[in-house]
């Protein structure tokens, strides 16, 4: 059978594609739409948010017009260049029905091989205008509207040794934090019978026909699942809990995954080397109430790690050295005449480090404001790729934590990484008196592959000898 094209009708729909969001990644996993088929859309408007593997992005579309199809839900990993959202451009100049979500589903054979044929090439970087067609070997979906229980129906037959033909049919009733329950306990909402009302599937109903199954959900997966699911794009599923179960598995990917990759990679590439000191700061600390009283810091948020911050950087004005990279490809050391402040920062997603760019241009003022807005930004989950790239040095604060202090690992790229432990009140030896002084441990990680003990003694001792008498930021600066 032939199929015939309407050249009219299809001009009138322009897909999106995910794009590639920068640093070179491959995929992204949709953590949320903001519209849904029949919603008006503008040039520019954020259409959805996506998580790589290195922050939570916000896509913006690149045309007008109303949204016909979103071709991937909620929770779904998409390769860069996979449509994601088609838009109706000339909407009202015929009959075009809006379709919801569309689900995984299996393609046919000849489409697989046409794709994994396919010419590989880089992917453009946001917002996506011309993306040319995914070199990915998962197979493509082509505006298909089955459920998620008939396209694993489809794999399941695939493993089976069959081709399954999938029929399009209804999707169960689920609010999304029930349906995030379900794909977390790896339920199947078709099979599960809701009690709510409406016929809408419950929590309760997911642990329910969960309960049965935990031997079944610990049982090794059979060995050609993997490859075909993930051909398919479904997911296999993958169970986080169970009711009465005696373990919890949790999915490594996105953010996580990287933090994990990169941790890994440091610390068995670069040689570290951890030192500590002891100082008493106080006087930082009448520092910091002072200057929240300073008219000069009005609207900014002033706190100790604003002044640890500064004594850093002034530390590595005085030893220059500590502020590099190795190049292994190259076998350099390169040096670099600027610093890119990186904070490790404890969000929902795991630990991350922005940077403040350019931080030793910045007063105190500036750096403040800076700090503010780094810290509030990865909070919410807005940190952007870009924020991340190219630090220099980092901070971690563990002290917030009530931890004294640690041996932290140097963010891959950087030479060195501060940590500042918690600040107390201790008997301290004080103009030849013990007398209680706010006291607090410094930890100073760093590549010994290009910072000898010498270097990195003389940076950890100025930043000490800064926070003990903060007015050395103006003798030394």
């Amino acid at each position: 059978m032939t199929t015939m094209t309407d050249t009219s009708n299809a001009a009138r729909f322009r897909e999106f594609k995910m794009p590639d969001v920068g640093e070179g990644l491959t995929e992204a996993e949709i953590l949320k739409w903001y519209v849904q088929p029949g919603d008006t859309v503008a040039d520019g408007q954020v259409v959805c948010e996506v998580e790589t593997a290195k922050a939570a992005v916000e896509l913006p579309i690149p045309f007008d017009g109303v949204v016909h199809e979103l071709r991937y839900p909620e929770g779904t990993t998409v390769d860069v260049g996979q449509v994601i959202i088609a838009v109706d451009v000339a909407p009202g100049s015929g009959d075009a029905t809006p379709a919801p979500v569309a689900e995984p589903v299996a393609e046919v054979a000849a489409e697989d091989k046409a794709e994994d044929e396919a010419p590989k090439g880089r992917q453009p970087v946001l917002v996506g205008y011309g993306v040319s067609e995914s070199s990915t070997k998962r197979r493509a979906r082509k505006g298909t509207t089955a459920s998620v229980p008939a396209a694993a129906a489809a794999v399941q037959g695939e493993m089976n040794g069959h081709r399954a033909t999938v029929v399009p049919e209804s999707r169960p009733l689920a609010k999304p934090p029930v349906r995030k329950l379900a794909k977390d306990l790896g339920i199947d909402l078709a099979t599960v019978v809701p009690t709510g009302e409406g016929g809408i599937i419950t929590r309760e109903d997911v642990h329910a026909a969960a309960t049965p199954v935990p031997a079944q959900a610990q049982a090794p997966a059979p060995v050609a699942a993997a490859p075909v699911a993930a051909e398919a794009e479904v997911p296999a599923p993958v169970v986080v809990a169970t009711v009465g179960a005696r373990e919890t598995r949790i999915p490594v990917k996105g953010v996580r995954k990287a933090i994990a990759q990169a941790m890994v990679g440091s610390a068995f590439t670069a040689p570290h080397v951890t030192e500590f000191v002891t100082v008493d700061v106080t006087r930082t600390m009448k520092l910091v109430a002072e200057l929240k009283e300073d008219k000069d810091m009005a609207g900014v948020r002033v706190n100790p790690l604003l002044i640890i911050a500064k004594a850093l950087l002034v530390a590595i004005r005085r030893n220059p050295d500590i502020n590099s990279a190795w190049d292994e490809a190259n076998q350099e050391i390169v040096r670099k005449h600027y610093v890119n402040l990186g904070i490790a920062a404890a969000t929902p997603r795991g630990l991350i480090v922005p940077n403040i760019k350019d931080a030793h241009d910045k007063t105190l003022p500036e750096l403040a404001a800076a700090l503010g807005e780094l810290v509030s930004t990865a909070r919410d989950g807005k940190t952007s790729p870009a924020a991340m790239a190219g630090g220099t040095v980092t901070i971690t604060n563990v002290g917030v934590f009530g931890v004294d202090t640690g041996t932290p690992i140097l963010n891959p790229g950087e030479s060195a990484i501060l940590a500042v432990g918690a600040i107390k009140l201790q008997p301290w030896v004080h103009k030849g008196k013990v007398k209680p002084r706010q006291v607090t441990t410094l930890a100073l990680s760093f590549d010994h592959r290009l910072v000898d003990g010498e270097l990195g003694s003389k940076v950890l001792a100025d930043v000490a000898a800064i926070l003990e008498q903060p007015k050395r930021l103006i003798t030394w600066a």
